[in-house]
């Protein structure tokens, strides 16, 4: 079995010498080497060639996010960046998913953490999933033109366009129900895929779209304002008992999960911490069972990149209540096809596509 090779950043050396103790547990991965800043990083990853590289985010010299910017241009590698849970922390780390950052880990106690061991095998599980991202979708994010239009945070509402005139559904699509709901399963690469979607939504969307992004605690609102400056509809993080509403996006918090209950007309939210499901709350399987409890409502459901199966068997349950259309994003765009594979593999999936059409896919619907 091939090793999977890790280079681990960070300007403390306590902090370097914990994560390579952690990782170096795994049978699977085998730290080939350590830097302790962004440039020294940057050496390293020439001389190394490693399949992942773990950074902080705030380093002296050259820092993590503009260590994160040259390596996506010149030497484009899977990086799971390690961030601290302040303000700024959780804001620069939304922002390094966008500039190329496969993933994230949340310090669980500031720069230094000496319990570190909290997210151990959360480390390990994400710097292996890492090192399956889809390569030719890591190159086309390093210059990616898309993203060009959101650097440094100073974003600005994009300018609504016209909506393309919506296509017909097809006959056997059609049903009965006047209201309609979409709801989103995301994980790995899920940052960047949602923004893709829903800048391509149209302020008078005639529905409201509910979200699961699996994130931790903190980084969910700094998505959730983030997508907000960049898109029509206007995106936030959900609230315990609150109305959907047409035209908006809610993403649930993390670290709880997002339910739905029908009160008359109305969709309200409900957010809890119940058990987390295959390790995640929130889970997308848990949002899918409960919207699908939901009555006189056309749906949509999407899944997009992410490891693992969460999200297939809330489709199943969609799909056995009501009217349902299945999204799936394709392998070709999904930096990592775990979760839409299982969904597909369900059999239940309507369409497949790359994530560009998929805004105009939910609109054939909407």
């Amino acid at each position: 079995m091939k090793k999977i090779n890790v280079l681990v950043v960070d300007d403390s050396a306590f902090m370097r010498k914990l994560i390579m103790d952690f990782l170096s547990e795994d049978p699977q991965i085998n730290v080939v080497g350590t830097a302790r800043n962004g440039e020294d990083g940057i050496k390293k990853l020439k001389e190394l060639k490693p399949d992942v590289i773990t950074m902080d985010v705030e380093m002296p010299v050259l820092n993590g996010m503009e260590a994160l910017k040259i390596i996506m241009k010149q030497h484009p590698v899977p990086v799971v960046m390690l961030s601290s849970t302040t303000k700024e922390g959780t804001e620069n780390t939304i922002a390094a998913i966008q500039y190329g950052a496969i993933d994230f880990i949340a310090k669980p106690s500031g720069a230094i953490s000496l319990d570190l061991h909290k997210i151990k095998e959360d480390l390990i599980r994400k710097v292996i999933s890492a090192s399956k991202v889809n390569r030719k979708q890591l190159v086309e994010l390093a210059t990616d033109k898309y993203l060009s239009t959101t650097q440094d945070n100073n974003y600005s509402k994009i300018e609504l366009k016209e909506a393309s005139p919506l296509l017909k559904i097809h006959p056997n699509k059609r049903n009965d129900a006047t209201q309609r709901i979409i709801c989103i399963g995301t994980s790995t690469g899920g940052p960047r895929a949602l923004q893709n979607v829903l800048t391509k939504l149209p302020a008078n969307l005639d529905a409201g779209v509910l979200i699961v992004q699996h994130m931790p605690a903190g980084f969910t609102k700094s998505l959730a304002a983030r997508l907000n400056t960049l898109c029509s509809i206007s995106v936030k993080e959900a609230s315990d008992g609150e109305v959907v509403q047409k035209g908006t996006a809610y993403i649930a918090p993390g670290g709880f999960h997002m339910r739905t209950k029908q009160i008359g007309a109305n969709i309200v939210i409900n957010l809890d911490q119940t058990e987390a499901r295959n390790g995640h709350r929130p889970a997308v399987d848990v949002l899918f069972e409960s919207v699908s409890e939901i009555k006189h409502y056309m749906k949509v459901a999407v899944i997009m990149t992410g490891m693992g199966s969460d999200g297939s068997k809330g489709l199943v349950a969609l799909k056995n209540n009501g009217s349902v259309i299945a999204i799936a994003e394709s392998q070709a765009t999904s930096i990592v096809f775990g979760m839409p594979k299982a969904a597909i593999a369900t059999k239940l999936v309507d369409e497949v596509q790359d994530v560009e059409n998929i805004a105009k896919t939910i609109l054939k619907y909407v």
